[in-house]
């Protein structure tokens, strides 16, 4: 009883319900934002690549300021670690926005799908998570928009484009770019560590 105590409350500070709530949501809008597109005269296999990279980068978002927790130093300082359960919760809420979306999008390869959505997911997790710890929960979304909308800015958003923009741009690739999957993976590998390790930058504001 008292582990599954210590859990709710857990869950609580972390505002889980509140973030299931809106991942929800943010895979319904998806859906229906990435039906609309293919309805489109002259929709083609990049047609939702506007839902597969925003939708993973407002849940990232989401995921990120749920990382907030006002006892930060309180956990650098409590005796036993902490970084396994913020690893786990990291993991859970990942995994959980990853399927979400993923069934929110279906497709093939050569249509900006499931998969893209996932990794998509997954790498801008990492992203949110790592900025939590330089930056706090709650600006913690920041640092993945302004990639986002750098790599758009910069052009390097075309399919077809190869080489280095492959890994930078990896947002934008088709599911079956493996450069694209191994960046995604490896800044989600060193965002949940840093954020496991460390954990979020306590919040002076209040």
């Amino acid at each position: 009883m008292t582990g599954l105590r210590a859990l709710r409350l857990y869950a609580r500070t972390r505002a889980a319900l509140a973030t299931l709530a809106v991942l929800a949501a943010t895979a319904l809008g998806a859906a229906w934002a990435a039906q609309r597109l293919l309805e489109q005269p002259g929709a083609g296999p990049t047609a939702r690549l506007p839902v597969v990279v925003l939708a993973p980068l407002f849940a990232a978002g989401v995921i990120g300021t749920g990382l907030f927790t006002h006892g930060a130093e309180l956990e650098r300082g409590a005796v036993r670690p902490w970084w396994p359960r913020r690893l786990a919760h990291l993991l859970l809420a990942t995994a959980l926005a990853a399927v979400l979306l993923a069934l929110a999008v279906p497709g093939h390869f050569d249509a900006y799908g499931a998969s893209a959505t996932a990794r998509n997911v997954i790498g801008s997790t990492g992203v949110a998570a790592a900025s939590a710890v330089v930056l706090g929960a709650r600006l913690s979304w920041l640092p993945m928009m302004v990639c986002t909308a750098l790599t758009s800015l910069l052009g390097a958003t075309d399919p077809a484009d190869g080489g280095v923009a492959a890994a930078w741009a990896w947002q934008f690739r088709p599911e079956d770019d493996v450069r694209a999957w191994v960046t995604a993976l490896a800044v989600f590998g060193c965002g949940a560590s840093l954020h496991a390790c460390r954990g979020t930058r306590p919040d002076n504001g209040g």
